[in-house]
């Protein structure tokens, strides 16, 4: 399987670029990747997503606005031979948002105070909510996407919303529960990522999934090609104008 344009994670998108601009091109199409609770992985999918979308020459920003600085530290760690991604540290009332063509990943922090959500919303074109195969954790989601769903801008379509299980190990207990759960919601439910060691070696090198061999990453490129197709798709963008 090829990179990156293999049968595994090659979007099906007509668009230019496997994961979608805006429609017009501006401004620059923002994805936040967003769960009060901590430690679900929201800064491993902001980076990989980022380190995918620069593989195809598109303007890439990672803006993190953890606290804990993890995408921020995983940037300075990346080889200067990749393609750039551009990164920036902010709050969501002080982001800087760029108006030119390209995309934003958006990592946020833990612990969201829920009337703090709407600072955030107006960040968003797409959410992307990674959910971990733990009782505790289903039960955060839950009071999360219930709260989400209500907020006007999600009502009127101006952010579209989708759910990733993370962190999963196939045939458990904790991996079913969760798979009923997310299947129940009424949002997109795009896919399962293992538990990968892959995601571990590549973060300490500065790398994304996609920046692995093919021979060592590639079962974890399948894993992904539907949130690639999604993110690719007219079903990821806001239906009302921006």
């Amino acid at each position: 399987m090829g990179y990156p344009d293999s049968d595994g994670c090659q979007s099906s998108s007509t668009n230019r670029y496997p994961v979608a601009t805006t429609q017009s091109g501006y401004p620059m199409r923002r994805i936040v990747v967003m769960n009060p609770k901590g430690g679900c992985g929201k800064s491993s999918i902001a980076t990989n997503l980022a380190g995918y979308c620069s593989k195809f020459r598109q303007q890439v920003v990672l803006a993190d606005l953890d606290p804990q600085q993890s995408a921020s530290e995983w940037l300075a760690l990346r080889p200067e031979t990749l393609p750039t991604i551009e990164g920036v540290s902010a709050n969501p009332l002080t982001l800087d948002l760029p108006k030119q063509r390209g995309i934003m990943l958006i990592d946020t922090p833990a612990a969201i105070a829920d009337e703090a959500l709407g600072s955030y919303l107006k960040l968003a074109h797409t959410i992307l909510v990674p959910v971990l195969p733990s009782a505790i954790d289903i039960r955060a989601a839950n009071h999360f996407i219930e709260l989400l769903l209500e907020q006007r801008r999600v009502l009127k379509e101006r952010v579209k919303v989708a759910v990733i299980a993370n962190r999963i190990k196939q045939r458990t207990h904790g991996f079913t529960a969760l798979q009923k759960y997310l299947r129940m919601l009424d949002i997109p439910y795009l896919t399962a990522l293992r538990d990968s060691q892959n995601y571990i070696r590549a973060a300490d090198n500065g790398l994304s999934i996609f920046e692995l061999k093919a021979r060592d990453a590639g079962n974890d490129w399948r894993e992904w090609r539907p949130v690639i197709d999604w993110l690719g798709s007219r079903d990821s963008l806001p239906g009302a104008k921006i």
